[in-house]
């Protein structure tokens, strides 16, 4: 370990409290409000803001990685343009199939739900994992962007207050509410630990990325097994799950997904920053 991986180390618990405290202190003011204004997340502009937020910081982190590289100009135009307008249509396909209610149970013949979940990333999943291009754009960009990214996921304490609201059942809200929130508190800590350079700042970074998975297996789990449908194992005593609507449905529709890729180029990046380092 160099002076400057000590030195970071030890000024590093000072910010990783203050980025934490300032988390939860925002978790709960948001808890609090879509709990006691119920037709706030009801008018879906909550989840737009978060949307158009979270993906103007990807198109920007992409190309300001991309200007790292050693890639011609051209090439890293077509780059941005052949990772940003898949996603860009993927995003405004689940919206619009989210209003118009294509996901509601009984809708279509098909699953279309567990199908919007699992297909991307299916399909998306060894693109981003076995391209050399993705692999020279990672290696341009620094690893605590992608972690600190997923910051937005504090915003799934939504589901914590739906419950408080007798609205969603406690079975599916406490784990997955729960698992969101602590994943979206922990993101800059853990982003913040990796940049002191010491191998436990790494295994924080890995740690958190295992842990959002495990979350996101844990609720798409017990989503399926809940929700009304021909999946459906479970039947709550309580109230029943309402996943499958506008502006509800976005999240497994659309987030879930997209959140599963990021911590795949997360786990990818860390790995290959190790394997480059010198014994």
């Amino acid at each position: 370990m160099n002076s400057d991986a000590v030195s970071a180390a030890e000024i590093a618990p000072r910010p990783v409290r203050l980025s934490l405290m300032s988390a939860v202190l925002f978790t709960i003011l948001w808890t609090w409000l879509i709990y006691a204004v119920p037709a706030l997340p009801e008018s879906g502009i909550p989840v737009l803001g978060v949307r158009l937020m979270t993906h103007g910081l990807i198109a920007l982190g992409l190309w300001l990685g991309l200007g790292n590289t050693d890639l011609t100009p051209g090439q890293r135009q077509a780059t941005w343009l052949v990772l940003m307008v898949p996603l860009t249509l993927w995003a405004t396909v689940a919206w619009t199939a989210a209003i118009n209610g294509a996901f509601r149970a009984g809708a279509s013949a098909l699953p279309l739900l567990p199908a919007a979940i699992l297909l991307p990333v299916i399909l998306g999943a060894p693109v981003l994992l076995l391209s050399k291009r993705v692999g020279q754009l990672l290696d341009a960009t620094p690893p605590t962007w992608l972690i600190a990214l997923q910051l937005y996921r504090i915003f799934g304490s939504q589901w914590l207050a739906y419950w408080m609201r007798g609205v969603l059942p406690g079975l599916f809200a406490l784990p997955a509410g729960t698992g969101d929130v602590l994943t979206g508190l922990f993101a800059v800590p853990a982003a913040l630990a990796f940049a002191t350079g010491t191998a436990e700042g790494r295994k924080a970074a890995i740690l958190w990325n295992l842990f959002g998975l495990a979350d996101f297996a844990v609720a798409i789990g017990l989503g399926m097994m809940m929700s009304p449908g021909a999946l459906q194992l479970i039947i709550s005593n309580g109230p029943s799950m309402a996943l499958d609507t506008f502006p509800n449905v976005l999240t497994p529709a659309f987030v879930v997904p997209s959140s599963i890729l990021l911590h795949a180029l997360s786990l990818r990046q860390l790995f290959r920053r190790r394997q480059e380092e010198p014994a």
